[in-house]
């Protein structure tokens, strides 16, 4: 499969990964100005997006294949296609209002030469509103069949390559190729959207970094992601080498969906082992706070389309294959199985099974059938040789011993089987059994129940009358995504086969009554939660989940594939050193309150010292009488005092305001909190039982407080026991004065009243007594401790009746949400403003001569 205009990309996926080339293309593009087209590429500013002119609504499906059949004339020399209704894509749109336009995007199954390929590209997008990406040959290989197959697909069924004839271990050219053949999807997206209109809508782990190259060109892209395959559990899947991309891939998603709740918590757990996440739930809805962004998660296994299975059912070829099945099977219970033929979906597993039923019930031989449909294999793997091998071997050994003349135990099908052929089977089973070990939701038994539920007219081929009672038996493996929803089935491990022989026999010596109860059960869900259902369920969520997107300002930060969004509140803006400095040149009564930990020295660094330069710029600023400079921290006295023993005019408090100083000459004061710690006698004990049951996790104990830290610890076990230990904690502490905090990572008990937000407000309340009242207030800090000082400042100045105009500064460290209205990115950059600051007040202010001076007395 060739392409014109892609066919370096392989190259460039090892360079630059996010500089989309512009390509031509015959496709319509975006009207970003009224009366000027363009391709939506010269787009600039801080989001990045396009200005479009209203229209209706669209959605765009993004999916590995188009819904699309097409063959090439040999005779002609043209192409026909026509819409392939087996397609669950294709039904999407059953689910979205008439007049919602809906375009799809994706690989077609058959090559298409690169002569030809702007034709066809022209032809699909008028005749089906399809619009086809042609991946060069080489990067479709090795995207398709090498990294997808060879690599995502075993490991999202839990399969690990242990040794090189267990799977392939991971290639950095199939990963590059994986790269390039988004970055192609995502040049066709961006030839069509319309930013203001749209909704994006891309499909199972093929795609996972197209939501990445959409978000980084449109901030504020309405985008949905839903995985059709399992997502493993945390185990396997930090076994990736690309884990960190592809996880960020989904989160600059607005909505992920999965099929079943443990995929989704298989996520969440990634999300808070790899990346240190936290989620919550939001009115019945998993959310995720992601650098401002919310990103919430839906749960909802997909369903099947009613009508299309129904009219299947309707075709006299349907009737007439299932009379001559019937007949055939006359006199026996045919229990059936429908599996692509590859190493998850357990067919040995399956027939051994069948293999102990037989030998345990000897009575059943010649009265029992195992139908078993191969499709065929998705994949060209060796594991998909053996295991058709095994399943030839397996079901010729069990024939050989168990079968006679006209009857063969197993009946393996291992060719294409037309749909209405496979329906009649369907109808005609007694029972259906899925055994798969591992399979993200498989709707086999979805379509057996609606065909053993018949049609009217189907009834009528077959001479039934429409009251006949209607039966069905399932029995499904633990392990595939529909098993949750039909809680008729009987639920068996596919690795225990006696389990499985029992449970086949169980179904098909089950009372017709409890069929009937059982299939009524399943077909109501079946035929409620059809794929319509599933459709405008989550494009519902999906437009619920875009409603803020122009209520935030949004940065891009990251490059390459590591790029992500940041939201923030519009009026949250990076502080400005000189704009700063010049406040401070020009103010003449200071206050400054800095936080320790995460603002004057980095949170992860083992030296826990403050560095020379901080300390010199703490001097210098202390040193100017109009200055009242605090370290608002929650470390102890001991250690602050030591720290800054330096800065002698220095104002610490330390353990979150229980103890201040003004300066290193003075007392240290309590400020009235009660000095009645006998709570400790009991809270002590309690977290010792914890953290000797937690491994990771310590105390520290302070001398007006405890904290319990968990940030060694497991991230799921650690988050539990705090939750376990803070419940606790607030039970037996319910009459003493003291208030338990739950923080990042931390418990924490202290005495009623402290925070840093009573510090600020104190040292304000004072210096306004004192008629010292600032008219220049800077306040930094970078955790939730700090927001109550951003708070304190804004409501203890705007309560004081004072003419003195005050210029506020407060600022957080790093770009989150947060109180503060103003952000430095780390560290490094509060250092710099402290020394700007400093050098300001060295500094002598300039005076100019008399003669210059200019008055503006007599100006009206």
């Amino acid at each position: 499969m060739g392409s014109k205009s892609f066919g370096n990309l392989l190259d460039l996926a090892s360079g630059d990964l996010l500089d989309i080339p512009q390509t031509p293309r015959a496709l319509p593009r975006v009207m970003t100005v009224p009366g000027i087209i363009s391709d939506g590429y010269g787009i600039s500013g801080a989001d990045s997006d396009a200005i479009s002119l209203p229209c209706r609504e669209r959605k765009i499906i993004v999916a590995n294949f188009l819904p699309l059949n097409g063959k090439k004339d040999l005779e002609t020399g043209q192409w026909k296609f026509s819409l392939d209704n087996d397609s669950p894509l294709l039904h999407l749109k059953d689910g979205f209002s008439p007049e919602t336009e809906v375009i799809f995007v994706g690989s077609l199954k058959t090559d298409v030469d690169v002569s030809e390929q702007d034709e066809v590209s022209q032809t699909l997008f008028e005749e089906f509103s399809c619009v086809p990406t042609f991946l060069p040959q080489d990067v479709h290989k090795k995207f398709y069949l090498g990294f997808c197959k060879q690599q995502l697909w075993p490991l999202f069924h839990y399969m690990l390559p242990m040794c090189p004839d267990h799977g392939e271990r991971f290639d950095r050219a199939l990963w590059q190729a994986y790269v390039s053949a988004n970055k192609i999807f995502a040049d066709k997206v961006m030839g069509v959207i319309n930013l203001e209109e749209d909704y994006i809508w891309v499909h199972d782990y093929h795609l996972m970094l197209l939501p990445t190259f959409l978000r980084r060109r449109f901030h504020r892209v309405k985008l949905g992601f839903f995985l059709h395959s399992p997502f493993p559990s945390s185990e396997i899947y930090r076994t990736l080498p690309v884990r960190e991309e592809l996880l960020r891939g989904l989160l600059n998603c607005d909505l992920i969906g999965f099929h079943t709740f443990d995929y989704a918590r298989h996520f969440l757990s990634c999300c808070c082992r790899m990346l240190g996440l936290e989620y919550e739930s939001k009115r019945g809805h998993i959310a995720l706070d992601y650098l401002g962004r919310t990103v919430f998660l839906k749960i909802l296994p997909i369903g099947i389309q009613m009508g299309r299975l129904e009219s299947v059912l309707n075709l006299p070829a349907t009737a007439e294959k299932l009379k001559e099945i019937q007949e055939k099977y006359r006199g026996k219970k045919v229990i059936l199985g429908v599996d692509d033929m590859d190493i998850f979906k357990g067919l040995s597993l399956k027939i051994l099974a069948f293999e102990h039923l037989l030998q345990q019930y000897p009575s059943l031989l010649g009265k029992i059938v195992l139908i078993q449909i191969v499709n065929p294999a998705r994949g060209s793997g060796k594991d998909v040789q053996e295991a058709k091998k095994e399943t030839y071997y397996t079901v010729n050994r069990i024939n050989e011993r168990y079968g006679s003349p006209g009857y063969e135990p197993v009946v393996l099908i291992d060719r294409p089987v037309p749909r209405f052929e496979k329906s009649a089977y369907y109808a005609m089973a007694e029972c259906c059994i899925v055994n798969a070990v591992r399979d993200g939701m498989n709707l086999v038994p979805y379509k057996y129940t609606v065909c053993r539920q018949g049609t009217p007219e189907m009834d009528k081929s077959l001479g039934l009358s429409e009251d006949s009672p209607r039966t069905s038996t399932l029995v499904l493996s633990e392990f595939i995504g529909c098993s949750p929803s039909l809680s008729g089935a009987i639920r068996v491990n596919p690795w225990d086969i006696d389990a499985v022989a029992d449970s086949m026999y169980s179904a098909i010596t089950m009372s017709d009554f409890e069929k009937q109860l059982r299939h009524k059960k399943h077909y109501h869900y079946i035929s409620t939660h059809d794929v319509a259902y599933w459709s405008r369920s989550f494009t519902q969520d999906l437009e619920r989940a875009c409603r803020d997107h122009y209520s935030k300002r949004c940065w891009g930060v990251g490059w390459g594939l590591g790029f992500r969004l940041i939201a923030l509140s519009p009026n949250f803006r990076r502080l400005s050193i000189e704009h700063t400095v010049s406040a401070y040149r020009r103010s003449s009564k200071r206050a400054i309150f800095l936080d320790y930990d995460g603002t004057l020295v980095p949170e992860a660094s083992i030296v826990k010292e403050p560095s020379a330069d901080v300390i010199s710029a703490l001097k210098t600023l202390c040193s100017d009488p109009n200055n009242t400079i605090f370290v608002v921290s929650g470390r102890g006295k001991v250690s602050l005092s030591e720290w800054l023993a330096p800065c002698e005019s220095l104002g610490i408090a330390a353990e979150h305001g229980y103890f201040t100083r003004w300066n290193k000459s003075s007392d240290w004061e309590t400020g009235g909190f009660s000095d009645d710690l006998e709570w400790k006698k009991i809270v002590e004990p309690i977290m010792r039982l914890y953290t000797e049951t937690t491994d990771g996790s310590n105390i520290e104990a302070k001398e007006s407080a405890l904290v319990w830290h968990h940030q060694d610890a497991d991230p799921d076990f650690g988050s539990c026991q705090a939750k376990e230990l803070l419940d606790h904690l607030e039970t037996v502490l319910v009459n003493e004065p003291v208030v338990v905090n739950r923080g990042h990572q931390i418990v924490e008990v202290k005495p009623q009243g402290v925070s840093k937000g009573l510090v600020t407000g104190k040292v304000l309340s004072r210096m306004h007594e004192e008629a010292n009242a600032p008219d220049f207030v800077v306040c930094i800090g970078d955790d939730r401790s700090d927001e109550e000082m951003f708070e304190s400042i804004t409501t203890t100045l705007s309560a004081q009746s004072s003419s003195i105009s005050t210029e506020i500064f407060a600022c957080t460290v790093g770009r989150k949400p947060s109180k503060a209205k103003y952000f430095l990115d780390e560290v490094s950059d509060v250092v710099k403003l402290l020394q700007g600051l400093a050098n300001t007040s060295s500094s002598p202010k300039p005076r100019y001569p008399s003669h210059l001076r200019v008055s503006f007395e007599s100006v009206v």
